[in-house]
C-alpha cells in the first residue's frame, strides 16, 4: 500500500475514533501470528453469542456479515457455533485491564482491525496475547477424540473466538 486508507469510526462504543490501514487486507501478518480463521469466517461460524459486532458492522467489509450469525438484542448462545457462552462479560475484561482504549470490544476487534490492515502498538501484547491461548488447544488435543463437538465444547468455543479451528482438533 502506498497510501493509508484511514477509517472513521462512529459506533456505540466509539465516536470519530479515525485509524489507517498501512498493510494490505489479510497480509503481512506478524511471522509469530497465524490465526486459522479469518474475521469473516469466525463471524459465520458463530462467536461470542452473535452480540458482538452488531452495532459497528459499518467498519468492516459488508461480505464479513452476508452468513454472520448475528443477535441484535442480546447475547444468544445459539448463535455460537458449539452452543454454549465461551466468554467473560465485557465488564470482566476491562477490570483486568485486558482492553486498549483503541479496541473497546477487546481482541477480537483488535484482530478485525489487524486483519483489515491497521498496524497499531498494541500489536505485540494482543499477538502474544493470542499465542498464549494455544494451551486450550493442547488440552483439546490431548484429552478429546479427533472431531468431538460434544468433548470440551466451551474450550473449543473459546479456541473459536481467538481465530483457533477448533472443528478439526
Amino acid at each position: 500500500m502506498t497510501e493509508p486508507r484511514w477509517i472513521t469510526v462512529n459506533d456505540k462504543m466509539q465516536q470519530g475514533y479515525r485509524y489507517a490501514l498501512t498493510a494490505p487486507e489479510g497480509g503481512d501478518f506478524d511471522p509469530g501470528f497465524a490465526p486459522h480463521l479469518t474475521p469473516a469466517e469466525m463471524l459465520e461460524l458463530g462467536v461470542f453469542g452473535g452480540k458482538y459486532m452488531t452495532d459497528c458492522t459499518a467498519e468492516f467489509p459488508s461480505r464479513w456479515f452476508v452468513n454472520a450469525r448475528l443477535s441484535p438484542r442480546r447475547r444468544d448462545k445459539t448463535c455460537n457455533h458449539f452452543g454454549v457462552i465461551a466468554s467473560q462479560p465485557l465488564a470482566e475484561w476491562r477490570r483486568k485491564g485486558w482492553l486498549h482504549a483503541d479496541d473497546p470490544r477487546g481482541w477480537f476487534q483488535w484482530y478485525c482491525r489487524y486483519f483489515m490492515g491497521r498496524r497499531h502498538e498494541d500489536d505485540a501484547r494482543q499477538i502474544g496475547r493470542w499465542r498464549a491461548f494455544a494451551r486450550h488447544a493442547a488440552q483439546v488435543r490431548l484429552y478429546c477424540e479427533p472431531g468431538d463437538p460434544f468433548c470440551r465444547p466451551r474450550q473449543r468455543q473459546a479456541l473459536l473466538q481467538w481465530a483457533y479451528d477448533s472443528r478439526v482438533m
